[in-house]
């Protein structure tokens, strides 16, 4: 998969929501614990994400990336599958002589 050449912001923002992303994920707690972080910086939080998404949209419309990009778990069906060349069978032209 060729991945186009990002500019430095949109590496930033890139590295931002990942990091935040990682930083989330080492807090939160199991479920019946209380949470460790306080109702307001979760909503910072989420806003931080919102902030990061739209600029990232921004960048990529002025650049002309697409943003469909979409995770995909390993073992999950892709939409196109491989056709072998050899199950195709030849169409043979019959000869006007």
């Amino acid at each position: 998969m060729n991945e186009p050449v990002l500019n430095k912001e949109q590496r930033v923002m890139r590295m931002m929501r990942k990091v935040l992303g990682e930083v989330i994920k080492d807090v939160t707690p199991r479920p019946g614990y209380p949470h460790p972080l306080k109702p307001d910086t979760i909503e910072m939080v989420r806003e931080c994400f919102a902030l990061i998404s739209a600029r990232e949209r921004e960048l990529a419309e002025e650049t002309g990336l697409e943003m469909n990009e979409r995770p995909h778990y390993k073992d999950e069906a892709l939409d196109t599958h491989a056709v072998p060349v050899d199950n195709i069978p030849r169409i043979r032209k019959k000869n006007p002589d």
